[in-house]
């Protein structure tokens, strides 16, 4: 741990004997990370002994070589020594790497943060950057006011969701902010010193010292901190961890990009709030019994007291800075009967008018926060009394404020505080973040079925047609009577299905409307599967009037489409749904909006990559044709929300790209998206980087939608897609639901059953108690497959169809490979496709996936499997260096590149010891140690590879 690596060959993982130049632009991060690994090399001989700590290097140097060299007498060695090592030695020396895993990446992202600042001090604003977006629409003509008409009819929201591969504790996460905090800092003073020349100056030397003292402080901490989990998480841990990241990004990056968007535009238009926040924790049903009408209320508490209490703190702290006298600055009379109105008598701020009125508003939040969230406020200046009906109220209360102060001088008191907090107030509310509900089709049709039986209106609802179902329910719908019969003895789902919506209504009239705003359905198949909940949202006063009459329904019904079955449904369901009598009006009146989910997890274990993201494309563009029409008709606007995972085999990758390469006309300015599992940390949990990706949400809307950057694809591109698609699938198809043995190869290969095991989330990683791929999640199928570094959901089958698409009979092959270089050259479907594959396969690695196939005790299963995974990973690595022109992967990302070089010679014995400890716990060697071994090196790895993990 006492040394970093050495500079790497970019065009491999290789790494050369070059030295490291003083002018390389690598040399801070390079710098941080031996800093870091000096330091925890520190602690660990400290804290361990100096063998463990000679121990902890001899595999590393040894893996180090096995990677740069593939020298077989260092593999062997590495083999020799991880098979002697005591189950103790193991796990201490998984945790090292694991520890530097996670070091490791608070030193990249500050290099992330650095050198953007050194690009943006260059004048060389980053793409993906507001600043650059805005640049872009000038230079196409397009004004300010054009750009802040279309903010004003935009929604942007990021939704973070529960899924279980966030393998962080929180404890892990503020430890590991605090490290973050003090890099920043480290790198301020050296920039001080070199600045005012500090040579001369002792502080310097003496504040490195300091620094490098809490530093230790934090990595001794984070050593004697458990990293796993030995209980199962619970939804309340899931609301606290997704909460975590509000005080440390949300609240405070969110205005300060706000602020930085007006400025941009001239600080003359007001900017609307169009970038909000969503969950689906609390709120998320679908294979989780654990979520009920208790956890929806749970969240959207905790929530408002996150809200609140953030609002307490920026106004005790607003109070303190408006100390002005009223015998030295004038107040306009709305402030003078704000003051007035406070029930602050103290004699000495009597003549400090905004002290006054900050005085009250604090005491009217203190009893907003009592009646909403039985909580008490920190501080009471004044008995809290006189609570907000609405943060509307709370809201024009410091809009008085803000017009007194620029109408006297008071100006520039306002931006840093009071202006960010209006705006938080804005953005957030009383509510925090839109909670989503979600749950199954099948299981809102059981409780349909259960109330038509018991009213008997229908004994068998289930076994009816489509088209009876629809004509039952539509009736249904017509009727102003309530289904419910008193004292009918309904099931314990029933009840508490219903039980939602009962509380979502009343937590919408105690919070706003934009506390729950969405009722996602998953795995929509038919018309009825929407109606099903129309109805259940009429029977809780959700849905107010009759469908023949006037019907508003509050939150709005949202299809999700995720198998490829689904998805070429989609339009055609949607179009058979606002045929239907009534139901395209009460959309109209219900705000004339129309949210559509396109899933892309199961889309992907289904048919692969390629088939997965080119029926997403095919299903875009078949809805915006038929919203186009309802648009014209009924004057509703469709917003598409994307079910993105973390990984790039689950519909992850760059946001931007992925926002661009969206077809013509599916943005808008509306578009939601999902952040799930270990992404959210990478993403969110430093300020500056949060700041940075909301940007890109941001840049990337503007762009698609005033710069429509996508043109529709040719018919040879299409064409061209849909074979490659048929091929690909096919491929994919043969491997995983063909190949006999291919079930007992991957649970043997991967460490799925022990990821299985694993405290990493209140949701079960099957939806069935079998050990089929059909029944397995989607995520821990993507995890597991990250962990043994093949990352096969993510290319798996392009390498075959683009052979096949050269190869067809008949068809001049260089014309063929020309056509698909044309492609990625113009087509950004095709393109950020590609480079999300690219990516992919740079993070594989066959050498270490070898070691993994190693597990599975049929040799001959082994051999034959593993080769055709490994004849298809080289046909993908030459299908895609044939078609981009590119012989090395991450050619057009020196980013990540980068990140590689730098990281993953230090994740790489994660995987040797991770496979000894399988071996060993497989075989019967049930100590729990080994056992915890096993999930640590999962958890380091995952840390580790991010989003492909």
């Amino acid at each position: 741990m006492a040394t970093a690596p050495r500079k790497s060959n970019a065009r491999d993982d290789r790494r050369d004997d070059k030295p490291v130049r003083k002018t390389d632009k690598d040399l801070p991060l390079i710098e941080d990370i031996r800093l870091l690994g000096r330091i925890l090399g520190d602690v660990i001989r400290e804290q361990e002994g100096v063998a463990a700590f000679e121990l902890i290097e001899q595999v590393r140097q040894l893996s180090v070589t096995f990677r740069r060299d593939a020298d077989e007498t260092a593999d062997r060695a590495l083999k020799r020594l991880l098979k002697g090592l005591t189950t103790d030695q193991t796990v201490s020396v998984i945790r090292a790497f694991t520890y530097f895993s996670h070091l490791a990446n608070l030193a990249e992202d500050r290099h992330h943060i650095r050198r953007r600042a050194v690009h943006e001090r260059a004048g060389n604003t980053q793409e993906g950057s507001i600043e650059v977006a805005l640049a872009r629409l000038r230079w196409a003509g397009i004004s300010a006011g054009t750009v802040a008409q279309t903010l004003a009819k935009s929604y942007v929201a990021p939704v973070l969701t529960a899924h279980p591969t966030e393998v962080q504790r929180q404890s892990i996460l503020v430890a590991e902010r605090d490290i973050s905090q003090l890099l920043a800092a480290r790198e301020d003073i050296v920039a001080r010193a070199q600045l005012y020349n500090s040579a001369k100056d002792a502080l310097t030397p003496r504040e490195l010292e300091r620094n490098e003292a809490q530093l230790r402080a934090r990595v001794s901490q984070l050593w004697q901190t458990r990293l796993l989990r030995y209980s199962k998480l619970t939804v309340a841990d899931e609301i606290e961890n997704a909460l975590s990241y509000y005080e440390a990004t949300f609240l405070r990056e969110i205005p300060k990009l706000y602020a930085q968007l007006e400025q941009e535009l001239g600080n003359t238009l007001p900017v609307h709030s169009f970038l909000r926040m969503g969950h689906w924790i609390g709120g998320d049903r679908d294979g989780n019994p654990n979520v009920t009408a208790q956890s929806l209320e749970l969240a959207l508490s905790r929530q408002a007291d996150v809200a609140l209490r953030h609002y307490l703190r920026e106004v005790h702290y607003l109070g303190g800075e408006l100390s002005l006298s009223q015998r030295l600055a004038d107040v306009t009379p709305e402030m003078q009967a704000l003051a007035e109105r406070s029930p602050d008598t103290n004699e000495h701020r009597s003549d400090e008018p905004y002290r006054r009125a900050l005085t009250g508003i604090y005491a009217r939040l203190a009893a907003t926060l009592k009646v909403l969230t039985g909580g008490e406020a920190a501080r009471h200046a004044v008995a809290p009394q006189n609570a907000y009906a609405s943060p509307e109220e709370f809201l024009a209360d410091l809009r008085v404020i803000d017009d007194s102060l620029s109408r006297n001088h008071g100006e520039v008191l306002a931006p840093q505080r009071l202006r960010p907090l209006m705006r938080a107030v804005q953005v957030f509310g009383f509510h925090l973040a839109t909670v989503d509900l979600r749950q199954s089709s099948d299981k809102h049709e059981e409780v349909v079925a259960e109330l038509l039986a018991a009213a008997r209106l229908e004994p068998d609802y289930s076994g009816l047609q489509e088209d009876a179902k629809c004509a039952l329910l539509v009736r249904l719908l017509e009727e102003a009577r309530p289904l419910r019969v008193v004292g009918a003895d309904y099931s314990e789902h029933a009840r508490g299905e219903l039980a939602i919506f009962e509380t979502a209504r009343r937590l919408r009239a105690a919070l706003g409307a934009e506390a729950i705003r969405h009722c996602i359905i998953s795995h929509t198949e038919s018309v009825s599967d929407l109606l099903e909940v129309l109805l259940l949202q009429k029977e809780a006063g959700l849905l107010r009037g009759t469908l023949d009459d006037g019907a508003i329904c509050d939150v709005i019904v949202v299809p999700l489409f995720e198998t490829i079955g689904d998805l070429r449904s989609a339009s055609p369901i949607m179009r058979r749904y606002f045929q239907l009598p009534g139901v395209a009006a009460m959309v109209q009146r219900s705000g004339g909006e129309q949210d559509i989910m396109l899933g892309y997890s199961d889309s992907n274990k289904d048919g692969g990559i390629f088939t997965s993201n080119w029926e997403l494309y095919r299903a875009e563009i078949s809805l915006v044709e038929l919203f186009d029409e309802l648009a014209d008709s009924h004057g509703i606007s469709l917003r598409m929300f994307h079910g993105r995972g973390g990984t790039v085999g689950r519909g992850g990758g760059p946001s931007y790209q992925a926002i661009l390469a969206q077809p013509p006309g599916t943005v808008r300015g509306q578009i939601r998206l999902t952040e799930q599992g270990e992404v959210i940390a990478s993403k969110y949990a430093n300020p500056e980087i949060g700041r940075r990706n909301l940007e890109t949400l941001v840049a990337a809307t503007l762009e698609a939608t005033l710069l429509q950057p996508t043109k529709p694809a040719t018919r040879a591109f299409l064409d061209a897609a849909a074979f490659l698609s048929d091929a690909s699938m096919g491929a994919y198809r043969a491997l995983v639901y063909e190949t006999p043995g291919f079930t007992s190869y991957f649970f043997s290969s991967t460490p799925i059953r022990e990821i299985a095991e694993l405290n990493i989330g209140s949701r079960p990683a099957s939806r069935k108690p079998s050990q089929k791929i059909e029944d397995l999640r989607a995520i821990p199928w993507g995890f597991s497959w990250g962990q043994c570094r093949l990352t096969l959901p993510g290319w798996y089958g392009f390498g075959a169809a683009v052979k096949a698409f050269i190869d067809q009979p008949g068809k001049d092959g260089k014309a063929q490979l020309a056509l698909l270089q044309k492609m990625y050259r113009q087509w950004p479907f095709f393109r950020t496709l590609l480079s999300n594959m690219d990516m992919v396969l740079a993070k594989s690695d066959l050498n270490l996936a070898s070691r993994y196939a190693d597990l599975v005790p049929d040799a001959r299963l082994r051999r034959r499997i593993f080769s055709a995974i490994e004849a298809e990973w080289h046909s993908t690595v030459d299908a895609l260096a044939r078609i981009t022109g590119d012989k090395q992967r991450l050619a057009h990302n020196e980013a990540l590149a980068r990140s590689i070089r730098h990281r993953f010679p230090y994740i790489d014995p994660l995987h040797h010891l991770q496979v000894e400890l399988v071996r060993r716990w497989r075989a019967g060697q049930t100590d729990e140690r080994i056992k915890t071994g096993i999930h640590l090196s999962i958890n380091g790895i995952a840390a580790g590879v991010r989003n492909t993990g």
